[in-house]
Protein backbone atom coordinates (compact mmCIF):
# COMPACT_ATOMS: atom_id res chain seq x y z
CA UNK A 1 0.00 0.00 0.00
CA UNK A 2 1.75 3.45 -1.40
CA UNK A 3 1.67 6.31 1.04
CA UNK A 4 -0.56 7.90 -1.18
CA UNK A 5 -3.59 5.25 -0.56
CA UNK A 6 -2.89 5.99 3.46
CA UNK A 7 -3.08 9.82 3.16
CA UNK A 8 -6.63 11.43 4.44
CA UNK A 9 -8.13 13.64 1.45
CA UNK A 10 -8.56 17.12 2.65
CA UNK A 11 -11.92 18.74 3.12
CA UNK A 12 -12.16 21.54 0.63
CA UNK A 13 -13.79 24.53 2.52
CA UNK A 14 -17.87 25.32 1.23
CA UNK A 15 -17.58 28.48 -0.76
CA UNK A 16 -19.51 31.32 1.15
CA UNK A 17 -22.75 32.30 -0.32
CA UNK A 18 -23.09 35.72 -0.82
CA UNK A 19 -26.31 37.25 1.62
CA UNK A 20 -29.11 37.70 -0.09
CA UNK A 21 -30.35 41.15 -1.61
CA UNK A 22 -32.21 43.41 0.52
CA UNK A 23 -35.69 43.87 -0.29
CA UNK A 24 -36.34 46.56 -2.72
CA UNK A 25 -37.80 49.71 -0.82
CA UNK A 26 -40.73 50.89 -3.04
CA UNK A 27 -40.95 54.50 -2.67
CA UNK A 28 -44.62 56.01 -2.55
CA UNK A 29 -44.72 59.07 -4.63
CA UNK A 30 -45.39 62.06 -2.28
CA UNK A 31 -48.88 62.59 -3.45
CA UNK A 32 -50.17 59.10 -2.48
CA UNK A 33 -48.68 59.71 1.18
CA UNK A 34 -50.43 62.77 1.44
CA UNK A 35 -53.65 61.30 0.31
CA UNK A 36 -53.12 58.03 2.76
CA UNK A 37 -52.84 60.62 5.28
CA UNK A 38 -55.57 62.52 4.78
CA UNK A 39 -57.69 59.21 4.72
CA UNK A 40 -58.63 59.62 8.64
CA UNK A 41 -59.76 62.93 8.36
CA UNK A 42 -61.88 62.27 5.70
CA UNK A 43 -63.59 59.85 7.86
CA UNK A 44 -64.02 61.72 10.72
CA UNK A 45 -65.22 64.96 8.83
CA UNK A 46 -69.08 64.13 9.17
CA UNK A 47 -68.64 63.90 12.85
CA UNK A 48 -66.43 67.19 12.97
CA UNK A 49 -68.97 69.23 11.12
CA UNK A 50 -71.75 67.60 13.67
CA UNK A 51 -70.02 68.24 16.59
CA UNK A 52 -69.48 72.06 14.96
CA UNK A 53 -72.80 73.09 14.09
CA UNK A 54 -73.87 71.45 17.66
CA UNK A 55 -71.62 72.44 19.94
CA UNK A 56 -69.59 75.15 18.46
CA UNK A 57 -72.44 77.63 17.61
CA UNK A 58 -73.67 77.81 21.35
CA UNK A 59 -70.36 77.63 22.73
CA UNK A 60 -69.77 81.08 20.60
CA UNK A 61 -72.60 82.73 21.17
CA UNK A 62 -72.45 81.55 25.25
CA UNK A 63 -69.17 83.45 24.85
CA UNK A 64 -70.45 86.16 22.99
CA UNK A 65 -73.53 86.81 25.50
CA UNK A 66 -71.35 86.97 28.51
CA UNK A 67 -69.40 89.62 27.25
CA UNK A 68 -72.31 91.85 26.63
CA UNK A 69 -75.23 93.49 28.47
CA UNK A 70 -78.13 91.19 27.32
CA UNK A 71 -81.88 90.99 28.69
CA UNK A 72 -85.31 91.11 27.77
CA UNK A 73 -85.09 94.40 25.77
CA UNK A 74 -82.23 92.81 23.51
CA UNK A 75 -83.88 90.17 22.84
CA UNK A 76 -87.05 91.29 21.35
CA UNK A 77 -85.17 94.24 19.60
CA UNK A 78 -86.00 97.13 21.35
CA UNK A 79 -82.17 97.86 21.86
CA UNK A 80 -78.98 96.54 20.73
CA UNK A 81 -76.89 94.53 22.68
CA UNK A 82 -74.03 96.38 24.39
CA UNK A 83 -70.42 95.04 25.07
CA UNK A 84 -69.67 95.51 28.51
CA UNK A 85 -66.80 93.63 29.16
CA UNK A 86 -65.72 91.68 31.95
CA UNK A 87 -68.39 93.27 33.85
CA UNK A 88 -70.82 90.07 34.00
CA UNK A 89 -68.07 88.15 35.48
CA UNK A 90 -67.12 90.92 37.64
CA UNK A 91 -70.75 91.03 39.09
CA UNK A 92 -71.08 87.35 39.39
CA UNK A 93 -67.49 86.66 40.97
CA UNK A 94 -68.12 89.02 43.68
CA UNK A 95 -71.94 87.83 44.60
CA UNK A 96 -71.69 86.39 47.58
CA UNK A 97 -74.95 83.84 46.80
CA UNK A 98 -72.65 82.67 44.10
CA UNK A 99 -69.91 81.52 45.69
CA UNK A 100 -72.38 79.88 48.37
CA UNK A 101 -73.83 77.97 45.32
CA UNK A 102 -70.23 77.41 44.33
CA UNK A 103 -69.62 75.01 47.61
CA UNK A 104 -73.05 73.50 47.24
CA UNK A 105 -72.41 72.65 44.04
CA UNK A 106 -69.06 70.89 44.86
CA UNK A 107 -69.82 69.10 48.10
CA UNK A 108 -72.90 67.53 45.98
CA UNK A 109 -71.20 66.27 43.39
CA UNK A 110 -68.13 65.16 45.74
CA UNK A 111 -71.09 63.11 47.92
CA UNK A 112 -72.40 61.98 44.55
CA UNK A 113 -69.23 60.48 43.20
CA UNK A 114 -67.77 59.18 46.21
CA UNK A 115 -71.05 56.90 47.00
CA UNK A 116 -71.71 56.41 43.73
CA UNK A 117 -67.61 55.01 42.81
CA UNK A 118 -67.95 53.16 46.61
CA UNK A 119 -71.27 51.63 45.61
CA UNK A 120 -69.93 51.07 42.28
CA UNK A 121 -67.18 48.90 43.59
CA UNK A 122 -68.74 46.34 46.15
CA UNK A 123 -71.65 45.37 43.79
CA UNK A 124 -68.91 44.76 41.22
CA UNK A 125 -67.05 42.57 43.63
CA UNK A 126 -70.23 40.90 45.03
CA UNK A 127 -71.23 40.00 41.33
CA UNK A 128 -68.07 37.86 41.08
CA UNK A 129 -68.86 36.06 44.19
CA UNK A 130 -72.40 34.93 43.39
CA UNK A 131 -73.67 32.14 41.06
CA UNK A 132 -74.64 32.55 37.74
CA UNK A 133 -78.38 33.27 37.58
CA UNK A 134 -78.15 35.94 40.37
CA UNK A 135 -75.58 37.55 38.10
CA UNK A 136 -77.82 37.62 35.77
CA UNK A 137 -80.61 38.89 37.70
CA UNK A 138 -78.05 41.46 39.48
CA UNK A 139 -77.23 42.76 36.02
CA UNK A 140 -81.37 43.35 34.53
CA UNK A 141 -82.06 45.14 37.71
CA UNK A 142 -79.17 47.30 36.78
CA UNK A 143 -80.01 47.60 33.08
CA UNK A 144 -83.50 48.43 33.88
CA UNK A 145 -82.57 50.99 35.90
CA UNK A 146 -79.81 52.69 33.83
CA UNK A 147 -82.07 52.27 31.16
CA UNK A 148 -85.28 54.66 32.78
CA UNK A 149 -85.72 57.94 31.79
CA UNK A 150 -84.61 60.42 34.53
CA UNK A 151 -87.91 62.35 34.63
CA UNK A 152 -89.60 58.83 35.15
CA UNK A 153 -86.85 57.84 38.17
CA UNK A 154 -87.39 61.70 39.94
CA UNK A 155 -91.08 61.30 39.70
CA UNK A 156 -90.83 57.92 41.45
CA UNK A 157 -88.58 59.40 43.78
CA UNK A 158 -90.77 62.24 44.46
CA UNK A 159 -93.40 60.18 45.05
CA UNK A 160 -91.25 57.64 47.64
CA UNK A 161 -90.26 60.85 49.28
CA UNK A 162 -93.80 62.22 49.75
CA UNK A 163 -94.48 63.53 53.17
CA UNK A 164 -98.43 62.52 53.02
CA UNK A 165 -98.20 59.89 50.83
CA UNK A 166 -94.62 58.69 50.36
CA UNK A 167 -93.97 55.14 51.25
CA UNK A 168 -90.71 55.48 52.63
CA UNK A 169 -92.43 57.67 55.65
CA UNK A 170 -94.61 54.74 56.02
CA UNK A 171 -91.97 51.74 56.15
CA UNK A 172 -89.64 53.43 58.63
CA UNK A 173 -92.30 54.57 61.09
CA UNK A 174 -92.63 51.10 61.72
CA UNK A 175 -89.09 51.00 63.23
CA UNK A 176 -89.28 50.90 66.98
CA UNK A 177 -89.03 54.57 68.39
CA UNK A 178 -89.02 56.17 64.69
CA UNK A 179 -92.01 58.42 63.86
CA UNK A 180 -91.79 59.79 60.39
CA UNK A 181 -95.58 60.23 59.02
CA UNK A 182 -96.01 63.43 57.76
CA UNK A 183 -92.24 64.32 57.98
CA UNK A 184 -91.39 66.58 54.88
CA UNK A 185 -87.12 65.86 53.68
CA UNK A 186 -87.39 69.09 51.43
CA UNK A 187 -88.21 71.49 54.44
CA UNK A 188 -84.36 72.32 54.71
CA UNK A 189 -81.86 72.08 52.22
CA UNK A 190 -79.04 69.59 53.67
CA UNK A 191 -81.92 67.02 53.98
CA UNK A 192 -83.68 67.59 49.92
CA UNK A 193 -80.39 67.80 48.26
CA UNK A 194 -79.55 64.13 50.27
CA UNK A 195 -82.35 62.56 48.41
CA UNK A 196 -81.56 63.88 45.14
CA UNK A 197 -78.11 63.22 45.50
CA UNK A 198 -79.26 59.28 46.40
CA UNK A 199 -81.43 59.59 43.05
CA UNK A 200 -78.29 60.64 41.17
CA UNK A 201 -76.45 57.74 42.98
CA UNK A 202 -78.89 55.41 41.82
CA UNK A 203 -79.18 56.38 38.39
CA UNK A 204 -74.90 56.52 38.12
CA UNK A 205 -74.50 53.41 39.69
CA UNK A 206 -75.23 50.53 37.08
CA UNK A 207 -73.07 52.06 34.59
CA UNK A 208 -69.85 51.71 36.98
CA UNK A 209 -70.77 48.28 37.85
CA UNK A 210 -71.15 47.19 34.16
CA UNK A 211 -67.83 48.61 33.76
CA UNK A 212 -65.93 47.80 36.68
CA UNK A 213 -67.09 44.08 36.48
CA UNK A 214 -65.92 44.13 32.82
CA UNK A 215 -62.64 45.70 34.00
CA UNK A 216 -62.30 42.88 37.23
CA UNK A 217 -61.76 40.00 34.06
CA UNK A 218 -58.98 41.69 33.43
CA UNK A 219 -57.52 40.82 36.81
CA UNK A 220 -55.04 37.56 36.51
CA UNK A 221 -56.44 35.22 38.81
CA UNK A 222 -52.54 34.04 39.13
CA UNK A 223 -51.65 37.29 40.62
CA UNK A 224 -54.41 37.60 43.51
CA UNK A 225 -53.68 33.50 44.45
CA UNK A 226 -50.01 34.65 44.66
CA UNK A 227 -51.19 37.27 46.84
CA UNK A 228 -52.98 35.05 49.42
CA UNK A 229 -49.90 32.32 49.27
CA UNK A 230 -47.99 35.76 50.32
CA UNK A 231 -50.18 35.89 53.26
CA UNK A 232 -52.20 39.34 51.85
CA UNK A 233 -56.04 39.28 53.25
CA UNK A 234 -58.83 40.45 51.01
CA UNK A 235 -58.26 44.16 51.45
CA UNK A 236 -54.24 43.57 50.87
CA UNK A 237 -55.22 41.59 47.46
CA UNK A 238 -57.86 44.47 46.54
CA UNK A 239 -55.36 47.53 47.20
CA UNK A 240 -52.52 45.82 46.21
CA UNK A 241 -53.46 43.69 42.74
CA UNK A 242 -57.20 44.40 42.01
CA UNK A 243 -57.09 47.94 42.60
CA UNK A 244 -53.94 48.79 40.07
CA UNK A 245 -55.61 47.00 37.36
CA UNK A 246 -58.41 49.49 37.85
CA UNK A 247 -56.91 52.15 37.99
CA UNK A 248 -57.38 53.57 34.57
CA UNK A 249 -61.11 52.17 34.73
CA UNK A 250 -61.51 53.39 37.81
CA UNK A 251 -59.63 57.06 36.86
CA UNK A 252 -62.30 57.22 34.03
CA UNK A 253 -65.35 56.53 35.89
CA UNK A 254 -64.47 59.13 38.28
CA UNK A 255 -63.79 61.97 36.09
CA UNK A 256 -66.93 61.19 33.88
CA UNK A 257 -68.75 61.53 37.58
CA UNK A 258 -67.18 64.48 38.35
CA UNK A 259 -68.58 65.93 34.98
CA UNK A 260 -72.09 64.61 34.61
CA UNK A 261 -72.63 65.05 38.82
CA UNK A 262 -71.42 68.91 38.21
CA UNK A 263 -74.22 69.15 35.12
CA UNK A 264 -77.00 67.63 37.42
CA UNK A 265 -79.95 69.93 36.34
CA UNK A 266 -83.41 67.70 35.30
CA UNK A 267 -83.23 65.93 39.62
CA UNK A 268 -82.98 69.48 41.23
CA UNK A 269 -85.39 71.50 38.47
CA UNK A 270 -88.16 68.55 38.92
CA UNK A 271 -87.83 67.74 42.27
CA UNK A 272 -88.30 71.18 43.18
CA UNK A 273 -91.39 71.63 40.49
CA UNK A 274 -89.38 73.75 38.44
CA UNK A 275 -88.71 76.39 41.01
CA UNK A 276 -85.41 75.04 43.26
CA UNK A 277 -85.54 77.33 46.46
CA UNK A 278 -82.39 79.35 47.20
CA UNK A 279 -80.70 76.15 49.74
CA UNK A 280 -81.66 73.59 46.40
CA UNK A 281 -79.63 75.72 43.80
CA UNK A 282 -76.80 74.05 41.92
CA UNK A 283 -74.41 75.61 39.33
CA UNK A 284 -76.94 74.68 36.35
CA UNK A 285 -79.95 75.97 38.33
CA UNK A 286 -78.79 79.02 39.29
CA UNK A 287 -77.72 80.00 35.64
CA UNK A 288 -80.96 78.74 34.10
CA UNK A 289 -82.67 81.29 37.07
CA UNK A 290 -80.69 83.83 35.97
CA UNK A 291 -81.20 83.55 32.51
CA UNK A 292 -84.76 82.57 32.03
CA UNK A 293 -86.32 83.92 35.88
CA UNK A 294 -84.62 86.93 36.38
CA UNK A 295 -84.27 87.76 32.29
CA UNK A 296 -80.46 88.31 32.51
CA UNK A 297 -79.05 86.28 29.70
CA UNK A 298 -75.71 87.82 30.14
CA UNK A 299 -74.99 86.88 33.60
CA UNK A 300 -76.64 83.23 33.30
CA UNK A 301 -74.22 82.67 29.87
CA UNK A 302 -71.40 84.09 32.15
CA UNK A 303 -72.23 81.44 35.18
CA UNK A 304 -72.33 78.89 32.77
CA UNK A 305 -68.70 80.09 31.65
CA UNK A 306 -67.57 79.84 34.55
CA UNK A 307 -68.90 75.93 35.00
CA UNK A 308 -67.42 75.07 31.17
CA UNK A 309 -63.97 76.29 32.83
CA UNK A 310 -64.22 74.48 36.43
CA UNK A 311 -65.19 71.25 34.02
CA UNK A 312 -62.60 71.73 31.94
CA UNK A 313 -60.35 71.70 35.05
CA UNK A 314 -61.76 68.23 35.92
CA UNK A 315 -61.04 67.26 32.13
CA UNK A 316 -57.35 68.50 32.48
CA UNK A 317 -56.44 66.74 35.97
CA UNK A 318 -57.95 63.39 33.95
CA UNK A 319 -55.57 63.99 30.90
CA UNK A 320 -52.36 64.12 33.37
CA UNK A 321 -53.49 61.10 35.16
CA UNK A 322 -54.33 59.04 32.08
CA UNK A 323 -50.55 60.03 30.80
CA UNK A 324 -48.91 59.50 33.94
CA UNK A 325 -50.21 55.73 33.93
CA UNK A 326 -49.05 55.39 30.52
CA UNK A 327 -45.92 56.48 31.25
CA UNK A 328 -45.29 53.90 34.04
CA UNK A 329 -46.78 51.04 31.94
Amino acid sequence: MSAADTTTPAKVPQARQAPPPPPAVVKQPPGRRRSGAAVPWLLLAPCLLILALVMGYPMVRLVTLSFQKFGQSQLWGFQPAESVGFDNFTNVLGDGEFWQVVVRTIVFAAGCVIFTMVAGMLIALLLQRVSGWVKTLVNIALVASWGMPIIVATTVFKWLFDADYGILNALLSKLPGVELIGHNWFASGPQGLAVIMLLVVWGAVPFVVITLSAGLTQVPAELEEAARLDGAGSWGVFRYVTLPVLKPIVVMLTTLSVIWDMGVFPQVFVMRNGHPEAEFQLLTTYSYDRAFVVNDYAQGSAIALITVVLLLGVVAVYMRQMLKIGEVE
